[in-house]
């Protein structure tokens, strides 16, 4: 239970208020099978002892829905033709009325529970005899296990049109629902709505946030809400409103979806479902937000112990379930993928950006293939990669090991997910991911389709997607749960992350890859390299950004050749001193510069050893390669260049774990610790040590014959 619900162990009494966009369907009709839902949640909670009130919204919608049909079915050709006058609301609300009560007696009764009906109008309040008989007479019904069933009398409510007069004690039903909650002295107000909760700005924006435990010094200024109920009086404004004064009366409220077939029974569970309104809030405020993200990382540890005690089988076959549920529902991840485009494209962003963004078709069909891979690999944790006999009948192992709880946060780039993912199943550790916002449509549909492959033996938390930037540096300081964060995305997100934590840091900040073309190049591989190293997918962190021409290329033109190949592929080429001068190319401010486009640097060197200096003193120790002839010079720039990936005679667009058979990668490391280069599964373990004797003790050495014998791993 959470703890900023755990008053919920003393409530008794509830008062739950249905909202019209809850109890109708779009076309005005009534909703029968949420309305059905919603009984049987009442009969459960009456069954167990709680005192259930309930106020009903939707009379009015229901109302003019079966009076547009009568006057359509009393209607001649020549009415018809004539302009349709507003029909009353008033008339609406008793033909309404009649039609929503008789659906809840027929539901109640099929449930074996008895409900009553109270209308009420503002004016009743104003009588103080009319409180006390109210209150003796819900309670005479509750003592009975009898279901009240509240509402507007607006048929005969001395206010206007029902849905537009605001004026009164109360001004519409969940308004009706406070004053209630207070004159009753009920322990809980629910307020059920048609979306989860309160969010920081109208929900169906991408970056619209959900609001746990509202605290009015905090969101009062920062909620931005949408447009007012199209079917109903109030809407997300008049819920928050009626919430605020319940909860200053010292009634907790929450708001929370009515969609849901039982979250008024996992609101008295305690969960932490919609959004909660209390007196005491503002106390909270620094806890909620810290054990939410510890329940996050918590939640993925445990889920990790249980994916780890499954047979490789099973893991594999999670894995499989994924690659399938990819193609399977390749339209709708295409959809969400467009609409997260369409808005970048709409901001502003530039095509390198895009690109990195895009699902294309291919790209699902190769994140499948990819997993497939990863799950007909061989199994990685438990692997013995040390055995010794320490002494006779003791003998020590090192085996591999999952690493615990990864934290990876990454920008906009959904494909990174599922790989992610994947590896994270493949090698039994827990997850938790936040992608860039730009993506969050297309992270969504995939977080979905991941956890949805995964069962129930093991939990959908081993994988948590972190949707608020607000809760990362709460992430950050769980150094007790969270084993590795893997930082994937520019410079400065990097350099924050390892700032703000005490948790290990694996990555790379830059994609600064160089090719080095040797004097004894063969000019023509050198040509395809280049092109393809610069041009194969530009927007990649292994893409070629500097490069570097030995000067003996000069003299016979063809570097000048080379420079307006790359331009005639639409290469914008930029210079470094030498080259822009002989080259009449612009300059460049500075070598350490990564594209991420269709760009390039091209710099003169005069040997191996000045192209080695340079990728020292301006590269990001990435990828780097050498085009050479000479075995001699490649080994030198082998041996010598201090990078995470070092080729010869090959593009950098090699570097890359499922073109090196990783199967996938979580990240390109240029951390000189604990992985380095692409990071698969192996880069995601550790080890410990198994030590299995026969009653050994250590008694200060006595008596012990230590042999240290190394022994086959395989026993």
């Amino acid at each position: 239970m959470d703890f900023s619900r755990e008053f919920v162990k003393d409530v008794k009494r509830l008062i739950i208020k249905v909202g019209t966009a809850v109890v109708t369907r779009a076309d005005g009709r009534l909703a029968v099978g949420r309305v059905g839902a919603l009984c049987e949640q009442l009969k459960e909670l009456n069954s167990q002892g709680y005192e259930v009130i309930l106020v009903a919204s939707g009379a009015v919608g229901v109302g003019i829905q079966r009076l547009r049909y009568r006057r359509l079915v009393n209607s001649s050709l020549d009415d018809l033709q004539k302009p349709q006058i507003e029909l009353d609301g008033k008339a609406c609300a008793a033909v309404g009325q009649s039609s929503l009560m008789a659906l809840y007696d027929t539901l109640f009764s099929q449930l074996d529970v008895t409900s009553s009906q109270l209308l009420v109008t503002d004016s009743d309040f104003k009588n103080p005899h009319f409180r006390m008989q109210l209150s003796e007479t819900v309670g005479s019904l509750l003592d009975l296990r009898v279901i009240p069933i509240f509402n507007e009398n607006d048929a005969i409510s001395t206010r206007g049109h029902p849905n537009e007069d605001s004026s009164g004690i109360f001004c519409d039903n969940d308004s009706l629902a406070t004053l209630l909650a207070t004159e009753l002295k009920a322990d809980l107000l629910v307020l059920l709505s048609d979306v989860e909760g309160l969010y920081d700005a109208p929900p169906k924006l991408p970056h619209a946030k959900m609001i746990h435990t509202y605290v009015k010094e905090k969101h009062e200024g920062e909620i931005t809400f949408g447009d007012k109920s199209k079917v109903g009086r109030g809407g997300m404004t008049a819920k928050v409103k009626a919430a605020i004064q319940a909860a200053e009366a010292g009634i907790p409220a929450v708001i929370t979806s009515g969609y849901a077939t039982d979250n008024i029974v996992k609101v008295l569970q305690g969960q932490r479902v919609g959004t909660l309104f209390h007196k005491d809030a503002h106390l909270w405020a620094a806890l909620v937000k810290e054990i939410g993200a510890r329940e996050l990382a918590v939640a993925a540890r445990e889920c990790s112990r249980r994916l780890q005690a499954l047979s490789s089988k099973d893991r594999s076959k999670i894995l499989m379930d994924i690659a399938d549920a990819l193609e399977a529902n390749e339209k709708l991840i295409k959809a969400e993928n467009e609409a997260d485009i369409a808005a970048a494209q709409e901001a502003g962003y530039d095509n390198s950006f895009l690109s990195r963004l895009t699902l294309k078709p291919e790209k699902i069909s190769g994140l499948a293939n990819s997993i497939r891979v990863l799950a007909d690999m061989k199994e990685p944790i438990g692997h013995v990669l040390t055995r010794m006999e320490l002494a006779d009948g003791l003998v020590l192992e090192k085996k591999s090991c999952p690493l615990g709880v990864l934290l990876i946060v990454f920008e906009s780039r959904p494909d990174a997910l599922v790989q992610i993912a994947s590896l994270a199943i493949r090698s039994g550790n827990g997850l938790l991911l936040k992608g860039g916002k730009e993506a969050s449509k297309s992270n969504a549909i995939l977080h979905k389709i991941v956890t949805g492959a995964i069962p129930n033996t093991v939990g959908e938390k081993l994988i948590g997607l972190v949707t608020s930037r607000e809760q990362i540096p709460d992430l950050l300081k769980l150094n007790d749960v969270i084993d590795l964060v893997i930082p994937r995305g520019s410079n400065k997100l990097v350099s924050q992350i390892k700032d703000s934590t005490k948790i290990p840091v694996l990555g790379h900040a830059d994609g600064i890859c160089h090719v080095y073309i040797d004097k004894s190049a063969n000019m023509k591989m050198a040509k395809h390299i280049v092109l393809d190293a610069k041009t194969d997918y530009p927007a990649a962190c292994n893409a070629m950004e500097t490069l570097l021409v030995h000067k003996h290329f000069l003299s016979d033109g063809r570097l000048n050749k080379l420079v307006s190949e790359l331009e005639r592929k639409g290469v914008t080429v930029h210079g470094g001193p030498r080259a822009s001068a002989l080259l009449n190319i612009s300059q460049v401010n500075s070598f350490h510069h990564e594209y991420n486009s269709m760009a390039c640097t091209v710099e003169i060197i005069d040997d191996v050893h000045s192209a080695i200096d340079h990728i020292h003193r301006h590269g990001s120790a990435h990828t780097d390669c050498i085009i050479t002839e000479d075995p001699k010079i490649a080994e030198i720039f082998l041996h010598q260049v201090d990078s995470a990936a070092v080729f010869h005679n090959a593009s950098t667009r090699f570097c890359d774990g499922a073109r090196f058979g990783l199967g996938a990668e979580v990240g390109i490391s240029t951390s000189r610790i604990h992985a380095r280069g692409p990071v698969g599964v192996d880069g995601l373990l550790t080890s410990r040590w198994i030590l299995k004797g026969n009653g050994h003790v250590v008694d200060g050495d006595e008596g012990v014959v230590y042999t240290h014998k190394n022994l086959a791993t395989q026993a």
